[in-house]
């Protein structure tokens, strides 16, 4: 009985291996299954959103570095500007910036992002009329939906340093003009196989493309503008104007921080080499840590105490710097490109108050001074192929000017087109609508003048 129970199990097995050898054989036949393109696509999103989360970053550190009674103008104007940034990118500039065309800018694919085109289920990159970004083989909305939360930092940037004068209507019209048309120009000439790409000018995540492109609109309107009420006496001396909530400000910078490890490292816009990634998120973490250390000393040497928003700033300052080559550099030139910002930014928001340029919250210092330098740093301490990418070396690595001449080209190129459209911008809407609040609203605060509500009502708020 036994016996022919265990003829009955054999028979079964040898049934069922049978059956299972044609099966096999056929799943090898025929093509494996890609998860390469969804794995990617995740990465992709994934620090998009960490990118999208950096506004609220923005939101909680400018309104904390100013006055309380302004602090829903600040907190409306970062939560509006990027959907004037969805818009205006989706609309026009992901084609100005990203469309086949010339050196200058994009001609096809203008008026409404479209990638009808796109088919990610066979693994090939999106062609169609931006070939500029094909290089990946993500799904055309996944890289439009991440070159958007980019031009929404660039927007950001100009917020803050106008804060506390602005007004409200005019901060988005600025903001609109700066996505649809300054922005995607720019970093079509960098990202958009414009004529700095041709060149070979290095830009990883956008020390120039996004935030001195920011910091250059900022300086446009912050001249045409005039600083605050109350800043400067009448003998040239500077009023120090108090941030209302360092607590907040602070909370601000450490999600900056934290949204910087979406920034940099997501801009391989895929995880087909996990060292590369790895690489870039301790250069940019080591550039940070550094820029917070010497901006603590500088800050003491020249204020004689370790200023707390000058530690944030630091920070900031260091992220920035390090955006352009932190694919590029090793990290102990990351630490020192750091040390180097923490410096600069202390200095340059101390030059800036000199000049009587009145920047609330210390964007040009951050972003502007800093992105130039971050640039400038690849053409010092770029090492060819660090990371996979063949960008010659800098001058303190090979001794030989070359990659150097060529950042500093782009560094003069972007600044000057920015700035000069950038003012002639500001210039027209200053003599057509005003763009600055009456002085009683300004006394008042922009929170009731420009919105009607307060961000602290029925508490006793000293502004």
């Amino acid at each position: 009985m036994l016996k022919k129970k265990r003829k009955k199990v054999i028979l079964f097995i040898l049934i069922l291996f049978c059956l299972a050898v044609p099966l096999l054989n056929a799943q090898d036949a025929e093509p494996s299954i890609n998860f390469q393109i969804p794995i990617d696509t995740v990465w992709v999103l994934f620090t998009a959103f960490l990118v999208f989360f950096m506004n609220t970053g923005f939101g909680m550190l400018e309104s904390g570095l100013c006055r309380a009674k302004n602090t829903v103008n600040i907190l409306a104007k970062n939560f509006i500007v990027f959907a004037i940034a969805s818009a205006s990118f989706w609309v026009l500039g992901w084609g100005l910036m990203f469309g086949n065309g010339n050196g200058f800018m994009g001609l096809e694919g203008l008026f409404f992002a479209s990638g009808a085109d796109n088919s990610p289920a066979t693994g090939d990159a999106y062609q169609g009329a931006y070939a500029a970004i094909s290089w990946t083989g993500v799904p055309f909305w996944a890289k439009f939906i991440f070159q958007l939360v980019f031009a929404g930092t660039a927007a950001t940037i100009v917020s803050g340093a106008v804060a506390e004068r602005i007004k409200f209507p005019i901060f988005i019209i600025f903001s609109f003009v700066l996505v649809a048309f300054l922005y995607p120009i720019t970093g079509h000439w960098i990202w958009g196989g414009g004529w700095l790409a041709s060149l070979g000018f290095y830009d990883f995540a956008g020390s120039t493309a996004v935030h001195s492109v920011g910091g250059w609109a900022a300086l446009a309107g912050i001249i045409l503008l005039g600083p605050r009420y109350g800043k400067y006496r009448k003998d040239g001396q500077s009023n120090p104007i108090l941030g209302h909530n360092m607590a907040i400000a602070t909370l601000g910078a450490l999600v900056l921080w934290f949204g910087w490890f979406g920034f940099n490292p997501g801009s391989t816009m895929g995880v087909g080499d996990g060292s590369a990634i790895a690489h870039i998120v301790v250069t940019t973490n080591t550039a940070a840590a550094t820029a917070i250390l010497s901006a603590t000393v500088m800050s003491r040497i020249l204020l004689k105490k370790p200023d707390l928003s000058m530690i944030l700033n630091g920070g900031l300052a260091g992220l920035v710097a390090i955006t352009a080559g932190c694919a590029f550099v090793s990290v102990a030139s990351a630490a020192i490109i750091g040390l180097i910002a923490g410096v600069l930014v202390v200095v340059s928001v101390i030059m800036w108050d000199k000049l009587k340029i009145d920047d609330p919250v210390g964007a040009l210092s951050v972003h502007l001074v800093n992105g130039v330098f971050g640039t400038l740093a690849v053409g010092l301490f770029a090492e060819d192929g660090i990371t996979g990418t063949a960008t010659g070396n800098g001058l303190f690595i090979s001794g030989s000017f070359d990659l150097l001449g060529r950042q500093a080209l782009g560094v003069l190129a972007v600044g000057g087109f920015t700035f000069a459209i950038s003012f002639a911008v500001w210039f027209i809407l200053k003599k057509t609508a005003g763009i600055r609040v009456s002085q009683e609203e300004e006394i008042k605060g922009l929170d009731i003048g420009e919105h009607g509500n307060e961000a602290y009502s029925g508490f006793q708020i000293f502004n």
